[in-house]
């Protein structure tokens, strides 16, 4: 990337078009003649009816145009796709393994230009990018490792489905893809509406080279979801998004015999109470803020007790004050850069004004790092953090997940209310609970509706061999990571652990 704090931005989106012309150099058959992304189905790259232009939200420029296909486009991509499975299945572990190796040799021989391409993709820091990747690299050699007993006694389901949120591609999109097809699946995943696109395919790409059977389609969500949720040859789903259109999957699900896994959104909290390590705190506090919250466990709900609450601000203030908000690629130090679009940060602050008018107070309100822009650079998807007091109970921020640097602080009176304001969004995939009284910590923890408790920590959705879901609204079948995924894209038998309708 260039270091310099004088570049101007087109001489910075020089440097997106030098990855995409290597991108073109490593996997020529993804481009059409005038450098259009293609989708890669079964082992042919397809050309699309339309495409559409994926934006980089680092400075608003189209970085290349991505495949739109049409429905009867994935439809017959689906069933190609499912072709693929009974000659993929039919090969040994070791030999699925082998395959799998190779792909990971290829990812890894690319890693650096993944990663170029997934910060201007979605506007990950380097770091975070490379983060991203190298867990995916990690994940899926952790898997190779383990597989054999994880497989014992137990056949794949066919050809599964995956529809993602943009925020993770590799770390989790693209894992979960390695692991179904290691497990002997075939796959078929979606490009994220809102970002990931140029570096997944990609990725896809290099799959491919490795006879892996994969494919990667994109378009709108109104013409692919009824193929990748409905079609018959789809055996299993594995959904991350929002709660509402994980909701209608499920209700799509549930009069099929069709595996899934649905991560759905929830609001995380951090409660406090009889609690003094404030500098443990506060580093936890500036610790959340990675990519910018953008992230499914991250906590934007703080219910503290109301004594504590003077020095819960002076704790957050102090330790968010010093976060640098600005350009990723620049070469001068951020920790976040960009949410993903304008319209993003135009919801949030659409929500933020329409609470001050009903009455709640910005405790915190950040600024952009001045220094950490390119001279005249688009700005509007950047949003410094944010503290919020004394919210409507009705309000957006109160009750969901913002997916940003928003943070809500609730005040309460007693244990009964920090558990219920803790509660509020009927389930979440994390919380944590603050205090020095250690049986006080287990009985809170004990009550509040979530996967994952920390006890004076923060917790993530972790991989590997870690187990992973959520409770409530905030998940919806079978739980995953480590064997929990490899049990629930194969038949065997195993009860599958799950948050499943009663």
């Amino acid at each position: 990337m260039l270091h310099t704090e004088l570049v101007g931005e087109p001489l910075l989106h020089l440097e997106s078009r030098r990855l995409l012309a290597e991108a073109r150099s490593v996997t020529p058959e993804a481009f059409d003649s005038q450098g259009r992304l293609l989708s890669p189905i079964a082992g042919a790259w397809v050309r699309p009816s339309a495409w559409f232009d994926a934006v980089s939200p680092i400075d608003g420029r189209v970085i290349a145009e991505l495949p739109l296909l049409d429905a009867a486009q994935v439809a017959t991509g689906v069933e190609k796709a499912a072709a693929e499975f009974a000659p993929w299945a039919a090969r040994s572990l070791d030999d699925r393994a082998r395959a799998i190796m190779e792909a990971v040799k290829l990812l890894r021989e690319h890693r650096d230009l993944l990663v170029g391409l997934l910060a201007w993709d979605i506007g990950k820091t380097l770091p975070t990018a490379g983060n991203d990747v190298d867990r995916c690299l990690a994940g899926i050699e952790w898997y190779l490792e383990q597989i054999g007993p994880m497989l014992e006694g137990r056949k794949p389901l066919g050809l599964v489905s995956n529809i993602a949120s943009w925020n993770y591609p590799f770390s989790v999109l693209l894992l979960n893809v390695l692991v179904q097809s290691l497990a002997g699946n075939s796959v078929i995943a979606k490009i994220p509406t809102q970002g990931g696109g140029v570096s997944l395919t990609v990725a896809f790409a290099l799959l491919r080279y490795a006879d892996l059977p994969v494919s990667l389609v994109g378009g709108r969500g109104r013409d692919l979801s009824e193929s990748l949720v409905g079609h018959p040859s789809i055996e299993g789903l594995a959904f991350i998004g929002g709660r509402a259109n994980g909701s209608q999957v499920q209700r799509r699900l549930l009069a099929t015999n069709k595996r899934y896994a649905l991560e759905m959104e929830g609001v995380n909290a951090y409660a406090i109470t009889h609690f003094s390590k404030w500098d443990v705190l506060g580093q936890q506090i500036r610790a959340g803020f990675d990519f910018g919250k953008q992230r499914c466990t991250a906590y934007t709900r703080w219910v503290v007790e109301k004594s504590l609450v003077p020095r819960f601000v002076r704790t957050y203030v102090d330790a968010v004050s010093t976060l640098r908000v600005g350009h990723p690629l620049i070469g001068v130090p951020v920790d976040f850069g960009p949410l993903i679009s304008p319209s993003k940060v135009e919801e949030l602050r659409s929500h933020i004004a329409d609470a001050r008018k009903r009455g709640a107070t910005v405790l915190y309100q950040g600024k952009l790092a001045e220094d950490a822009f390119a001279a005249r650079q688009e700005r509007g998807a950047y949003l410094p953090p944010a503290l919020l007091f004394g919210l409507p109970r009705d309000s957006e921020l109160y009750l969901r997940e913002p997916f940003g640097p928003v943070d809500v602080l609730v005040s309460v009176d007693s244990e009964e209310e920090l558990v219920r304001e803790a509660n509020v969004s009927n389930g979440a995939l994390v919380a944590s609970v603050a205090t020095d009284e250690p049986e006080l910590a287990q009985r809170i923890a004990s009550r509040l509706q979530a996967f994952k408790v920390g006890i004076n920590k923060l917790r993530s959705r972790g991989d590997r061999e870690e187990p992973f879901g959520g409770k409530g609204g905030s998940w919806a079948g079978a739980f995953v990571g480590g064997t929990h995924l490899v049990r629930a894209f194969t038949d065997g038998p195993h009860p599958l652990e799950g948050n499943w309708p009663e």
